[in-house]
């Protein structure tokens, strides 16, 4: 018999405690349906029901059709009180089961409806992503009058509006709680609220927050998270206190998955101490999520090392750990211990998805083995995450980063689906090459093609129109960018159009738009007005800038070092003399320069007097002899970039004479890094010097 196969299929799949239920149900259907007493029958709806729910909620689409068929076959549910209620459990089984079209037919064939019936099918349409399907089917609900919607109804819909474009149905929604008399019903305020916040309304979020009467943990956490993924950390931290100081509501672990959150953003270590204690203390530190988001917190407040603690100490592992431990090691310059991770975890089996890969990706750079990130790029064939954006977005970085200019270009041309950061990636990319009216048409493109630029596009065109001294053209962005875009320029963006503007020698109209900006000009601005008085040579203006970085950054080297090379310059050895000592007076050393060079899949680094290679002795033998056949050429050294020399009885005075501040080869090889590094390269490569000259 049909009905006794459906019952011992679902008994199989369904665990002891529920095919317990099934006992009761099957043995009424166990007895004759078509006897004649069967028309006496009741129909038991609570057991198909819960059987239907459970096929719907793990997916058994096959076993909940055979039901469906058994309980057709042997009922007219037309004529049963309780027929109503197994078909809007057959309407939501098939949309759980992503079948929407026979939810909808079962629906369509329902002679009488309740609001039950509406509620499974427009969440049905709202869970499998077609909220306007689903939103048209409300709005015949109100129509028909045959049913009122509930505060389920309207909970279901805001749940489901996501993006600033909803603002409006959220507003109307909002306008029918107050009509239908749900304004206090606590679980309808939650959802307005948590579906303000989603869409950017911060502003009605907090509003209607403040104006409900009854508050639980969810309401306070709803805007505790909201706030936090809109950028209002601090607001959402304080908030957070004045949630402990009622004593009425406990937080739960998503309230603190927010907090953390806001602490991210922050940077505030100190604050995410204090909520890493609170945690401790509850004892959910093992939740995956709570553990994510602590390594999260403590990586980009700068505290790699607590965020490598939590790593280890974690009893279980998922990708979201490892992406962000990763992406960790990566936002605080680790990119080798990133990388050593990501190859013990090949060698371990781990199974790696397309995220782990995208983070991995985000760690190479120009010091980074390229052959590497080809390994990688292969790894990433092999697994077929060639289609996922991410990943192709992350190798058009890596290889640009890395050099390979042409290879960021095959595979931007090979992707199928761009989005605005593969756009913004690849024009970035020519623009870190130097390559501006290339990053330029590619914006042409971007339009055509109906991709929408981002802030993150209009920093890549200025840098571009920056290298290439395009100001007029790099003006015309930062225009469009806030009347075409609506966007607000930030700091890099500021920074880069003063860049633009000293790399064409415009120091004076730099310093006008300074002043005229609409926010206080940050460290960024600063060093860009400071860095192209540098390259210019101008002393009076670079005082000026100086003065408000050393206000900025009180404990860096940049504006003393940019400073003394414009003394320098001008031949000013005792302004630069005097800046210099001030620097050391302070406890404060330049920075060490880097060049470096990939050989045999090793990457060899050198700094200015750097003798730790295990070549040394014989690079800076090659350098003496090049030195000498230079000055036989007639070769004199420029002093314009060079800062300062001590002399030999360490003296903190610049050498003065005619000839600039270098006057003997042993000054000249404490001051080359590069060339070093063409001296490594194989025989028959460009740039390698003959055997006879390592002599």
């Amino acid at each position: 018999m049909k009905l006794k196969w459906v019952f011992q299929r679902l008994s199989s799949k369904l665990p002891s405690w529920a095919s317990s239920r099934i006992s009761p149900f099957r043995n009424q259907f166990h007895q004759n349906p078509f006897a004649e007493t069967s028309s006496t029958f009741v129909l038991n709806h609570v057991d198909p029901s819960f059987l239907l729910s459970v096929c719907g909620r793990d997916g058994h689409l096959y076993l909940g059709s055979s039901l469906h068929a058994s309980i057709i076959k042997s009922f007219e549910l037309s004529n049963h009180e309780n027929g109503v209620v197994i078909m809007n459990s057959l309407i939501s089984m098939y949309e759980r089961c992503g079948k929407l079209p026979d939810a909808v037919k079962v629906f369509d064939e329902m002679p009488t409806r309740d609001t039950v019936s509406w509620n499974a099918l427009i969440g049905g349409f709202m869970r499998n992503g077609e909220f306007y399907a689903g939103f048209s089917y409300f709005k015949a609900m109100c129509l028909v009058g045959d049913c009122k919607f509930d505060k389920a109804t309207l909970t279901t819909i805001l749940s489901a509006c996501d993006g600033s474009e909803m603002c409006c149905i959220i507003e109307m929604m909002h306008g029918l709680t107050f009509l239908s008399g749900y304004e206090q019903e606590i679980t309808v305020g939650n959802a307005l609220i948590s579906s303000y916040f989603k869409c950017g309304c911060v502003g009605f979020g907090r509003q209607l927050f403040y104006e409900m009467e009854e508050r639980n943990v969810i309401t306070w956490t709803a805007v505790i998270s909201g706030l936090a993924q809109n950028g209002h950390h601090e607001h959402s931290l304080e908030l957070f206190r004045e949630m402990m100081s009622c004593g009425s509501v406990e937080p739960n672990s998503l309230t603190y998955l927010s907090l953390l959150t806001a602490c991210s953003g922050l940077e505030a270590l100190e604050e995410g101490c204090q909520i890493h204690g609170l945690i401790l203390k509850l004892g959910i530190q093992s939740d995956l999520c709570i553990g994510s988001a602590l390594m999260d917190m403590y990586s980009k407040c700068g505290s790699i090392g607590d965020a490598w603690k939590i790593f280890e100490s974690a009893e279980e592992l998922d990708m979201v750990s490892l992406t962000v431990i990763l992406a960790g090691f990566t936002q605080n310059g680790c990119e080798e211990e990133a990388i050593q991770i990501f190859l013990k975890m090949l060698k371990m089996g781990i199974e790696i998805d397309a995220n782990v890969v995208s983070a991995v990706l985000g760690v190479f750079g120009a010091d980074t083995s390229l052959r590497l990130g080809q390994q990688v790029h292969s790894f990433i064939v092999k697994k077929n995450f060639s289609c996922n954006p991410f990943v192709s977005n992350g190798l058009i970085n890596m290889y640009s980063k890395c050099g390979a200019l042409d290879e960021s270009v095959k595979v931007f041309d090979r992707m199928q689906n761009r989005n605005s950061v593969t756009w913004n990636s690849m024009i970035a990319a020519f623009a870190r090459h130097g390559d501006g009216s290339k990053a330029l048409h590619l914006y042409e493109n971007m339009k055509l093609e109906g991709a929408k630029p981002t802030d993150i596009t209009f920093l890549s065109l200025l840098h571009a129109c920056s290298h290439v001294g395009l100001v007029n053209k790099g003006m015309e962005f930062l225009e469009s960018m806030t009347k075409d875009h609506r966007m607000n320029p930030r700091s890099e963006h500021y920074a880069c159009v003063v860049d633009m503007l000293g790399r064409a020698g415009l120091l004076s109209e730099a310093r006008t738009f300074i002043e005229k900006l609409p926010e206080q000009p940050g460290l960024l601005v600063w060093q860009a007005l400071l860095g192209a008085c540098s390259l210019y040579g101008d002393s009076e203006m670079g005082k000026y800038a100086a003065e408000h970085l050393f206000s900025e950054t009180p404990y860096s080297s940049v504006p003393y070092v940019l400073l003394a090379n414009i003394y320098s310059s001008e031949g000013n050895w005792k302004e630069r003399a005097r800046t210099i000592r001030k620097m050391k007076e302070t406890g404060m050393a330049k920075e060490t320069g880097i060049s470096w060079i990939e050989i045999d899949k090793k990457v060899h680094s050198f700094t200015v007097g750097d003798k730790r290679h295990p070549q040394a002795d014989i690079i800076y033998g090659v350098l003496m002899d090049l030195f000498v056949l230079m000055v036989d050429e007639g070769y004199v050294p420029d002093k314009n970039f060079i800062l300062f020399y001590l002399d030999p009885d360490d003296k903190k005075e610049p050498i003065d004479n005619d000839n600039g501040p270098i006057n003997d080869p042993n000054l000249f090889l404490s001051l080359v890094c590069f060339p070093c590094s063409l001296l490594l390269l194989p025989p028959g490569q460009p740039g390698h010097l003959p055997k006879n000259r390592m002599h």
